[in-house]
């Protein structure tokens, strides 16, 4: 991990390295392509947290009826789902919460190499990988600082799920929000007439500067919802890609967010117009986490923009790695190129040629370390 203002790769080594033999005394994020799944599929494992609390999940429907859904308005409402994950009681009996289920899983398998190219199109079984949650164990009393995570363009909420586990068994509650109609996929209780239970993205590749800024307008309100709907105040926000871009100006625009953390979303419009966040800076602190692999002229356009007010901003960059370093793909990819379902070019692709157990350790301490620098617990 190098700061955009110092030189070379060793801090970025020494810092990864240093939390990576306690991730993997207990999961190994490669080396795991030899167990199959379904079919004869590779199982692809997850790395465990950690953190000393075991976490427990719960997923919310939540119904926004002052607004329509900017992707189909023949919804009438605009429809959420959340996962809110907490450090639980220690308990027996309660089942690891699935990645995907199989009907998600079904659908992102259609998907998956449309809306990330580099994925094989066949010989995954997506529904097979478990999270390190338990379904409905009971939480930790008390209460506990929250963080939202808003995934990047494209992608559900599952594909942060190592992330934010990882963060609520260091003690927070961490609130996943899906963006039906910009999501791969997301899943409902169930279906109505208005939409399927599993509503597939609206986005596509040709993404123009209307859809983009309707997606960026759109995940501001449904955070900013979800705010409201949870009763939350002082919280964080981190999200990646376009999730990076909505926390970002979230923080502008929201009070109640006490500090944000971008992981390689823009801070400008497809045309160019720079973001409010970028153009006016900000008084709260906020991150920018971004690759080597993925840097590129508007990022730094727009970064340099905000960056340019001083404020409490903070730049960090991860080398040998690319844009999805900073998802569950980092510990996947690599699981699927040792399967022989993906090229070295293909990961290099999404995620650069790093080790996992160099970037996963890294993106947690980084964004562990920064909300608790700046959040009171």
């Amino acid at each position: 991990m190098t700061h955009s203002s110092a030189p070379g790769r060793r801090s970025f080594a020494k810092g990864a390295l240093a939390g990576a033999a306690a991730l993997f005394l207990t999961t190994a994020v490669t080396g795991s392509a030899a167990a199959s799944g379904h079919g004869g599929a590779p199982l692809l494992r997850l790395p465990a947290p950690t953190g000393p609390y075991p976490v427990g999940a719960r997923v919310l429907h939540l119904v926004d009826r002052s607004r329509n859904d900017p992707w189909d308005t023949g919804i009438g409402v605009r429809e959420l789902m959340v996962t809110v994950l907490r450090p639980a009681v220690p308990a027996r009996g309660f089942p690891r919460v699935p990645q995907l289920t199989p009907g998600a899983a079904a659908v992102f398998a259609s998907l998956a190499h449309l809306v990330r190219p580099q994925l094989p199109a066949t010989g995954v079984d997506w529904a097979a990988t478990l999270t390190h949650a338990r379904a409905g164990a009971p939480p930790l009393p008390g209460r506990r600082p929250a963080l939202l995570y808003t995934p990047g363009g494209g992608d559900a909420r599952t594909m942060g799920s190592s992330l934010a586990i990882d963060l609520a068994s260091h003690g927070w509650t961490v609130i996943t929000v899906d963006h039906p109609g910009d999501a791969s996929e997301v899943e409902f209780p169930d279906a109505r007439p208005e939409r399927d239970r599993i509503r597939r993205t609206a986005l596509r590749p040709d993404l123009d500067a209307a859809t983009f800024r309707t997606m960026i307008d759109t995940r501001v309100a449904d955070l900013r919802f979800v705010l409201d709907t949870l009763g939350l105040d002082r919280v964080g926000v981190y999200g990646h890609s376009a999730g990076g871009t909505a926390a970002a100006q979230a923080l502008h625009e929201d009070r109640r967010i006490a500090a944000a953390a971008n992981l390689e979303g823009y801070l400008d419009q497809l045309d160019g117009e720079l973001l409010p966040v970028a153009r006016r800076g900000t008084d709260r602190p906020l991150l920018l986490a971004g690759t080597d692999g993925f840097r590129d002229a508007r990022l730094d356009r727009s970064w340099a923009a905000l960056l340019a007010h001083g404020g409490p901003v903070v730049r960090r960059q991860l080398d040998h790695t690319h844009h999805w370093a900073f998802t569950d793909y980092a510990a996947l990819v690599p699981q699927l190129e040792e399967a022989g379902l993906m090229t070295a070019a293909g990961r290099a692709a999404m995620v650069g040629p790093a080790d996992p157990r160099v970037t996963v350790p890294t993106v947690r301490d980084l964004v562990r370390s920064f909300f608790t620098r700046h959040l009171a617990r």
